[in-house]
């Protein structure tokens, strides 16, 4: 039988076909390809207003996880969604080298141009963070109002969270854990198909406060998860030793710099996120907005929805 499998703090979802009854079918908001850098670049988008542009984690993951639950925004902001290159609808890669963070900062530039949008509200989740951030500090003059969603700042924290994750399987899940170990003892890395099969976990670890809330998440959604750009960006091992851009990412001297409105949303039982490396953002960018959603976990706009939507309607009212 098919099992949910996590992958490192980023979600690989792999659902038995009894569970995938619980989750209807998304109805996607009208979308269409647009030609990014000279790739193909699937986009979708409900509403009318100020742009407000969402970024989907990972990295790998198409934006099909943001729906339905942003489409209340939508009766005054312009929602759009898009799959990253090598996610979703979008064109792949022929190398893995294709993928990079600074890429996908070109790319939300260029999409931003090609949909003739001035400046834009820019919300990032998890690894979406990390595009969005990096994106504000390059290009400030593009950016409205600046969202960092159950993200952080810096490769150095990636990899405390990694650790984080793995003493919880080691603790909490000592049967995979000693699989994974074994695995590892004959040479195999994170990234082989054998660790990435051991590495099988319950469907509800470290993700949520309310364990119902997993069949919210749209499981059964077409090329919901590419685990090649985690791997490229991560190395090969990622899952376990965050290398590559993943470790080199940085932003908390650069985040002092911004100009515009900043909004920091957390999770109070986000494991995969910690609220202990969330909470730096208060020194970091000690004027932004802080808020710590007390009954969610990775996905406050999922387990709270109605919260995520009021705070969210509040702090894109506001006038920069």
């Amino acid at each position: 039988m098919k099992r949910f499998i996590f992958i490192s703090f980023y979600l690989l979802l792999v659902v038995p076909a009894a569970a995938q009854t619980e989750v209807q079918k998304l109805i996607h908001p009208t979308g269409d390809f647009i030609q990014v850098n000279g790739k193909k670049i699937w986009y979708e988008s409900e509403g009318a207003g100020e742009p407000l542009i969402l970024i989907a984690g990972g990295p790998g993951f198409s934006h099909a996880y943001f729906h339905p639950f942003f489409s209340g925004l939508a009766d005054s902001f312009r929602v759009i969604y898009f799959d990253a290159f090598g996610t979703g609808k979008s064109d792949r890669a022929k190398f893995k080298k294709e993928y990079s963070l600074a890429a996908a900062v070109e790319d939300l530039e260029v999409l931003r141009k090609a949909l003739k949008l001035e400046k834009i509200n820019v919300l990032g989740h998890s690894y979406g963070g990390f595009v969005a951030q990096t994106y504000a500090v390059k290009y400030p003059n593009s950016v409205k109002r600046l969202i960092p969603a159950n993200t952080f700042a810096s490769g150095e924290e990636s990899q405390t969270l990694q650790d984080s994750f793995n003493d919880e399987v080691r603790n909490q899940l000592p049967e995979v854990w000693d699989k994974i170990q074994q695995l590892r003892a004959k040479g195999f890395l994170s990234g082989s198909k054998e660790h990435q099969d051991a590495y099988a976990v319950p469907p509800t670890f470290s993700y949520f406060y309310n364990p119902e809330n997993a069949r919210r998440l749209p499981m059964s959604e077409p090329n919901l998860y590419n685990p090649d750009l985690w791997y490229a960006m991560g190395g090969d091992d990622a899952d376990f030793v965050v290398k590559g851009e993943l470790a080199r990412f940085d932003v908390r001297n650069k985040l002092k710099q911004l100009k515009v409105p900043v909004l920091i949303l957390a999770g109070r039982f986000d494991r995969m996120v910690l609220p202990r490396v969330t909470v730096n953002y208060k020194t970091m960018l000690p004027q932004a907005e802080f808020v710590m959603f007390e009954k969610s976990g990775h996905f406050p706009f999922i387990e709270e929805t109605d919260k995520t939507l009021s705070v969210l309607r509040g702090f894109l009212n506001k006038k920069p």
